[in-house]
């Protein structure tokens, strides 16, 4: 937990904010007493990292690749009744 006094905390904010979302908690102080937290809010979102679900999925390839089943085909053709009513 890093410690900056107000003057350092006015003159670097941007940084100090991309450091607390970053994770790092910040305290701020005047002089030597702290006197302020600077933390992420929880539920920040970032930016989304392609690729991020890599190996954590897994899908076989017959969930693609069966037929449907003749009901939900039906479905998909026009037909006007649901079978599952």
């Amino acid at each position: 937990m890093a410690t900056v006094t107000i003057h350092e905390a006015k003159t670097n904010l941007s940084k100090l904010i991309a450091r607390a979302e970053a994770g790092e908690e910040i305290v701020i102080a005047r002089g030597k007493q702290p006197v302020a937290k600077l933390t992420a809010l929880a539920g920040g979102k970032g930016r989304p990292v392609f690729g991020a679900l890599k190996g954590k999925l897994n899908i076989p390839d017959a969930f693609f690749f069966e037929p449907l089943p003749e009901e939900e085909l039906a479905l998909w053709e026009g037909g006007d009744e649901d079978p599952i009513r």
